[in-house]
């Protein structure tokens, strides 16, 4: 029975409204959310955190319908009821880069629905996402990443370490996720590559540079023999004094430590060292499909963010290349 905002149930319990919509709005969803759970981990083989963060947009849209009053399964929701879920993101506060977060997880959900069968039509196909303004972070020349490297102490016990890790990660372009994890089996010094376990679990080959490799032998044959390795942890390159992996934390602060020793003010991070090394090998004329490859993007939009060129330089291009400037 209903009293002025309230259910009366059975056993005697009042229950708001609200409180019984949100609880019939979610036991409608959680076999949807379940399904597209199973898809994401299974067929779209994403990590535990992109699985999540997909969830969680899905969590946000049925939010809104409860607080709207909208009792709609994925198949009856059409193109005006997502457009007044995005204004309700929005007047939450959330940045232009969270709303477009949200709109992607929405976008696959659909893909999801469309390719179970759950619902006959896409209504995000015509949503727009805010747009987003790219910040470039800073890019090291290849005179600073060298400066750098030199300032590491190679008298310390984790001098050889830190100096292959950082070769490694300006060779490969490796995210500080792909360095941390690097696993000797994955090292095919013959060929001159190495395999690297990217986002979602992706393995791709990549190129190691010959400094990087000599690096990498001096530290294995050396410095890690001498480390009591920690069960669980023998394949992995690069160890901690206790015999276990480095912490993402640990590698930001060895970076942040040579930058300041080699009097480099820039806002460095392990992800320069990635975008440095995408920057630097179109700037000498590499691929962008070829650079797209090697730093393991799904999307060659994605990598053309690696690939910001100073003004000299498209000078410089267009000179050599363009007749009119010849």
């Amino acid at each position: 029975m209903y009293f002025g905002g309230y259910y009366l149930f059975k056993n005697g319990i009042f229950l708001h409204k609200n409180l019984v919509l949100f609880y019939y709005v979610y036991k409608m969803w959680e076999a949807y959310k379940k399904g597209f759970k199973a898809y994401l981990q299974l067929e779209k083989s994403l990590s535990d955190n992109s699985v999540e963060a997909y969830l969680r947009d899905i969590e946000k849209l049925t939010e809104y319908l409860v607080i709207s009053n909208v009792i709609k399964t994925p198949s009856e929701i059409v193109l005006l009821d997502l457009q007044n879920f995005v204004k309700w993101v929005a007047e939450l506060g959330m940045t232009a880069t969270s709303q477009a977060r949200i709109i992607s997880g929405i976008r696959g959900f659909y893909k999801y629905c469309l390719l179970e069968e759950i619902s006959k039509t896409d209504p995000s196909t015509l949503l727009e996402a805010p747009k987003t303004q790219r910040h470039l972070p800073d890019t090291l020349s290849f005179e600073e990443i060298v400066m750098m490297i030199n300032a590491i102490d190679l008298s310390k016990a984790e001098g050889h370490r830190n100096k292959a890790m950082l070769e490694t990660m300006y060779s490969c372009g490796l995210r500080v996720s792909e360095i941390i994890n690097l696993q000797l089996s994955c090292l095919f010094f013959n060929e001159g590559y190495i395999r690297v376990i990217g986002k979602g679990d992706k393995e791709r080959l990549v190129p190691i540079g010959q400094d990087a490799m000599k690096f990498i032998q001096i530290y294995r044959d050396n410095d890690r023999k001498k480390i009591v390795l920690k069960k669980g942890f023998d394949d992995y390159l690069f160890l901690n004094n206790r015999g276990t992996t480095l912490s993402r934390v640990m590698v930001f602060y060895i970076i942040k430590d040579l930058a300041q020793k080699a009097n480099i003010s820039k806002t460095i991070s392990p992800h320069t060292f990635r975008h440095s090394f995408a920057t630097h090998l179109v700037e000498g004329g590499a691929n962008l499909r070829a650079v797209q490859e090697m730093l393991g993007h799904e999307s060659i939009t994605t990598t053309e963010i690696y690939t910001h060129l100073d003004n000299e330089f498209l000078r410089s291009t267009l000179q050599l290349f363009h007749p009119a400037f010849k």
